[in-house]
C-alpha cells in the first residue's frame, strides 16, 4: 500500500521564504509546491489576522489547500516596531534603518515571529506560530539569509542569522518552528 501523497500549496511571492520552507517541510515528508497567486494582505497588528485572512482568500482563489506564512521582527527597545510592518520597513530603510533608529538604545532585546496559516476553499483557517527570541547586534555580519538576518542573533548562538547556513539558522528559526508544527499537524490529519 502506498503512502498517502502529501502536498500542499505555498503561496508566496517571496522565494527565500519558500526556499526555507520547502527544506523544513521535506524532513516531514511534505513537499511544498509553489503558488504564484496574487495574495491580498490586511493591515493588522496581528500577524494571525493577517495570514489567516491572506490563507483564505488564497484557497478560493486557487480553489485548493493552500498555506501561507507571514512574520515579523519585533524589537523591545522599539516598543515592538517593526512587527508586522516588517517588509515595509525593510523595503523602505533596510536593517540600516533599524540600526539607526537603535542608537543609543540600550534594550537590544528582539524576536522574530512566524505564523503559517493553512487554509482549504469554504474552510476556516487553522495557525501555526513560531518565535525566538534573540538580540539586535550593534553592526550587522553575514551574507547569508535575507531581512533582517544580518542583524539578528538568536539566544544561545554568537552568530547572525545572515552568518549561519540555512539548516543552521533552521535549528532556530521561527519559519522553522512554525512549518514544523504544521507539517506535524497535515500528516496527522491525513
Amino acid at each position: 500500500m502506498t503512502e498517502p501523497k502529501r502536498t500542499v500549496y505555498f503561496a508566496t511571492e517571496n522565494r527565500n521564504k519558500y526556499v526555507e520552507a520547502a527544506r523544513i517541510s521535506a524532513l516531514f515528508g511534505v513537499t511544498l509546491e509553489h503558488l504564484n497567486v496574487e495574495k491580498k494582505e490586511i493591515q493588522s497588528q496581528k500577524l494571525t489576522e493577517i495570514a489567516s485572512f491572506a490563507a483564505k482568500q488564497a484557497a478560493e482563489a486557487a480553489n485548493k489547500g493552500v498555506v501561507v506564512e507571514d512574520a515579523g521582527f519585533f524589537v523591545r527597545g522599539l516598543g515592538g516596531f517593526p512587527g508586522p510592518y516588517s517588509s515595509y520597513v525593510f523595503d523602505t530603510v533596510g536593517w540600516e534603518g533599524i540600526l539607526k533608529l537603535m542608537h543609543g538604545v540600550r534594550n537590544r532585546a528582539a524576536y522574530f515571529e512566524a505564523v503559517v496559516a493553512y487554509c482549504q476553499p469554504g474552510k476556516r483557517p487553522i495557525c501555526f506560530t513560531g518565535n525566538v527570541k534573540g538580540a539586535v547586534r550593534i553592526g550587522a555580519r553575514g551574507s547569508y539569509g535575507f531581512g533582517f538576518d544580518p542583524i539578528f542573533v538568536p539566544m544561545g548562538d554568537q552568530k547572525t542569522f545572515a552568518e549561519m547556513s540555512a539548516d543552521e539558522k533552521n535549528l532556530y528559526s521561527h519559519r522553522a518552528r512554525a512549518f514544523t508544527k504544521f507539517c506535524k499537524w497535515f500528516r496527522s490529519s491525513r
